[in-house]
């Protein structure tokens, strides 16, 4: 009788930490614009400052509304990146919006080049120096996170009935390819970057990737009212003039929308971080809407093939583990510390270097990542930071291979990329210094930690 009566004491004391069946089950959609002024830096400054906005970006998502238990919120937004501080006060000001607790909010970038990347963390250590505000506009992060919680407010006050949910996936061709290149010595000759016009290059095969985009929508009976899409690799077509847009991932969430009329769609960047469309793309303008509409007819397969199921045969649980991912031992913190107060240093070395302090500053202070899966029945989301490596999105699906297992990386921007353990040694850009701030034995601490989380 011991572990009955231990689970009904479970029950008693943490009605939240049980899953439901979504008898009641509700959701709120939202979206604001989140494009930014004329003049604000995109990308970390690492690109032409906006001159136009070709497309607008956007802040969206769902808060969950689950009977029996606190809300949860999904957020996806048109950024390249929400780093450190700016990434807990997105999800503070959710948390506080939706009546949730932070550890149930998760705040995702799409990673478009032609964006601005955020981190309140290394603002604070150059705006004292004089160099506030040259990597993204401050007023305008902080005004779309207080709007962003706003429309959060409003939505939640306004929730919609769900009967169903539906899930689907299909393959999408000619889009997505590794990036590493990899020669028979074990060693990285060539990086397949977005825009890619060496046609040896191009010609290598697509390698390691997720070919498969999915969908998990929202029913109200027969009326759909939320999609969720993942797909993994970088989604730039041609950038870093100054214009604004949400490229084309962004144009195939607007087609979704224009398909099927009242739909709310939102898209999940998937562990893309060595995935770009390079081997499809030599950054010629049309090819953004050649990508657009080859996302697109994944998405469209994927959307005809969902198979809904009723909201009262699924059970919901929201899981979470928090970990602290291990900081690489080249990084020599006391010279990032004189490099950042160097005032005839480079300022673009002086805005690297408080994104290193950023970020080691908060491990050392014993500072976690928090993960966090939602299970919906058979299907399981899963919420990760950085740039993951694809090869971590497909190891979550080889662990729960009875289930659809739908990826989110892009969550907190502050540790750059995350290799695998093989790829250090590899070389190529993604596992530099500066770029990744994970050492190979993060790869141990996350494949542990997805598997607890799909458990």
């Amino acid at each position: 009788m011991r572990p009955v009566v231990t689970a009904l004491a479970l029950t008693l004391i943490m009605p939240m930490s049980v899953p439901a069946h979504a008898a009641g089950l509700q959701i709120a959609p939202f979206a604001i614009d989140v494009s930014p002024p004329m003049g604000a830096p995109l990308c970390g400054g690492a690109v032409k400052p906006a001159s136009s906005i070709d497309a607008p970006l956007s802040a969206r998502g769902i808060v969950l509304l689950p009977m029996g238990q606190a809300p949860i919120v999904l957020c996806a937004v048109d950024f390249t990146g929400i780093a450190n501080g700016a990434h807990d006060a997105w999800r503070e000001a959710l948390a506080g919006a939706a009546g949730t607790t932070i550890d149930r909010v998760t705040v995702h970038s799409l990673h478009q080049h032609d964006a601005p990347a955020i981190d309140f963390s290394s603002e604070d250590l150059l705006s004292p120096l004089g160099l506030g505000g040259k990597s993204f506009d401050v007023p305008h992060a902080k005004d779309c996170i207080a709007r962003c919680a706003e429309i959060v407010k409003q939505a939640v006050a306004a929730p919609i009935s769900i009967t169903h949910i539906g899930a689907g996936s299909a393959e999408v061709y000619r889009v997505a390819c590794n990036r590493r290149l990899i020669g028979a010595d074990g060693k990285s000759w060539a990086v397949r970057w977005t825009t890619t016009t060496d046609p040896q290059v191009r010609a290598e095969p697509e390698g390691t990737i997720d070919p498969m985009i999915r969908v998990v929508a929202f029913w109200n009976d027969d009326k759909p009212v939320a999609a969720l899409t993942y797909y993994a690799t970088h989604p730039q077509c041609n950038y870093g003039e100054g214009h604004v847009t949400h490229d084309f991932v962004g144009m195939a969430r607007d087609l979704l929308e224009q398909t099927v009329p009242g739909l709310r769609a939102i898209h999940f960047n998937g562990a893309g971080g060595n995935i770009t469309a390079g081997k499809y793309n030599d950054g010629a303008p049309e090819n953004r809407k050649i990508l657009a509409d080859r996302l697109f007819d994944g998405v469209k397969r994927a959307w005809e093939s969902q198979k809904k199921i009723p909201a009262l045969d699924l059970a919901i649980a929201w899981k979470t583990t928090d970990i602290t991912l291990p900081v690489r031992k080249e990084i020599d913190l006391n010279r990032e510390r004189a490099v950042l107060a160097d005032p005839t240093a480079r300022e673009g070395a002086r805005r690297q270097a408080a994104d290193e302090i950023a970020w080691i500053d908060r491990i050392n202070a014993g500072k976690k990542i928090s993960l966090s899966a939602l299970h919906l029945g058979p299907t399981v989301l899963l919420h990760m930071p950085g740039e993951l490596f694809v090869e971590y999105q497909l190891a979550a699906q080889t662990m729960s291979p009875s289930e659809t297992v739908c990826m989110a990386a892009y969550g907190d921007y502050g540790p750059g990329y995350i290799g695998t353990a093989k790829s250090y040694p590899e070389g190529g850009y993604e596992t530099a210094l500066y770029v990744s701030r994970t050492a190979p034995e993060v790869e141990g601490n996350l494949l542990d930690a997805i598997e607890s989380l799909l458990e």
